[in-house]
């Protein structure tokens, strides 16, 4: 008898993580069934979406208030959906908010086991989310090397899978060295600039990235600076970049495949002597180009009271905390100022080299050069139903 599995993602991050998971099963599991919720690269690889994956896709209590009925009777259908199907397994994909919603609904009908790829960072703050999980959870996937432990403490059975990123295919010298003839940036050195992919960060970053860009440059004359987007923020980026040097470039990428967008960026990442980012994942996909870094954010000043005395961590950067290192400065809350953040890039530019034991050390125990995370996952889930 096939295996049959019902998964759901929320949002573009879940959809590749379910996509490489489906193809993971694929290759172990000849024959299974897909049943649930994702976007196109899940329905590329043979799942018939119930309803958009746009509908689940909402950050921010703003946004969510006027669709909280919506959004209650999706959950209500889909946990349905899945005690109906009586699947081997439920495989809820982040998006905790309806994701866990759904397990706990299908925990109280049934004995279905249920599986949450990404585990919450409880290691970071809000420990306590870790036991609340375990009620509806048997079992997590999780993407951070010291995870594990943390989740089996709350009694729910954890495997670590790998980072997506080290899934990712480098840029080729080819591809770097046409990007650059491309932008016409010859031999210059190139900061790349990343002040987000929401629209509430890149108008609370970008204008103090901006100036401290424009500080940096003066200098040090020889840089260009290059800005890679995301294509729901594109115009407003290009909106706030009338402040920056005027020769900044701008990489966007609107009216190219998905496939060509994201190997220009991983091509931008490697072709780039420094990075400028908000605080977040990228610094991964930088560390994965071993491009060294300074993380910078603004808080609205409510959240960084609260971050600061609930926060278990002296560090935000996935790079230092994987390498068990404090080797990329941060520039966070009052201190994301154009002068610091001037300063610290300066420091990396004057003492680059410094990162790079962090940048191989994060890669190699997020995966690189192992299984695929999304075949290790699938067979983790595999194993664990057995």
């Amino acid at each position: 008898m096939s295996l049959r599995v019902f998964i759901l993602a929320g949002e573009p991050s879940g959809d590749r993580l379910g996509a490489a998971l489906m193809e993971g099963f694929k290759s172990l599991s000849p024959g299974v069934t897909f049943e649930g919720i994702g976007g196109t690269l899940m329905t590329a690889q043979g799942l018939s979406s119930r309803f958009p994956m746009s509908e689940l896709s909402v950050m921010g209590l703003a946004e969510v208030l006027p669709k909280y009925r919506h959004l209650k009777r999706r959950i209500r259908e889909t946990a349905d959906a899945v005690v109906e199907m009586q699947p081997d397994v439920l495989i809820t994909i982040d998006s905790p908010d309806f994701s866990l919603r759904v397990a706990r609904l299908v925990k109280e009908q049934s004995q279905i086991r249920t599986v949450h790829y990404v585990a919450p960072s409880v290691w970071a703050w809000r420990p306590g989310r870790a036991q609340k999980m375990a009620t509806c959870i048997d079992h997590v996937l999780a993407l951070l090397p010291f995870e594990p432990p943390y989740m089996q403490a709350a009694g729910m059975e954890c495997d670590f899978v790998g980072h997506p990123v080290v899934g990712e295919p480098p840029a080729t010298a080819e591809e770097i060295s046409a990007l650059r003839a491309e932008l016409g940036l010859r031999d210059a050195p190139v900061v790349v600039a990343l002040p987000g992919s929401r629209r509430s960060e890149v108008t609370r970053l970008a204008p103090v990235f901006g100036a401290a860009l424009t500080d940096f440059v003066s200098a040090h004359p020889e840089y260009r600076i290059l800005v890679p987007t995301a294509a729901p923020v594109a115009d407003l980026v290009r909106e706030e970049m009338r402040t920056w040097p005027s020769d900044t470039i701008l990489l966007d990428p609107r009216g190219l495949e998905p496939s060509v967008a994201e190997a220009r960026k991983r091509a931008a990442f490697a072709a780039a002597d420094l990075a400028l980012a908000a605080s977040g994942t990228v610094s991964l996909e930088l560390a994965a180009a071993r491009t060294p870094m300074v993380i910078a954010y603004k808080f609205q000043w409510l959240t960084w009271q609260i971050m600061k005395r609930m926060a278990l961590i002296d560090t935000v950067t996935l790079v230092n905390l994987v390498s068990d290192t404090r080797v990329v400065p941060e520039c966070l809350g009052p201190d994301c100022t154009p002068s610091r953040i001037a300063s610290a890039l300066g420091d990396v530019r004057s003492h680059a080299e410094a990162q790079a034991a962090a940048m191989a050390l994060t890669m190699e125990r997020l995966g690189e050069g192992g299984e695929a995370p999304g075949l290790r996952a699938a067979r983790a889930v595999l194993a664990r139903l057995q």
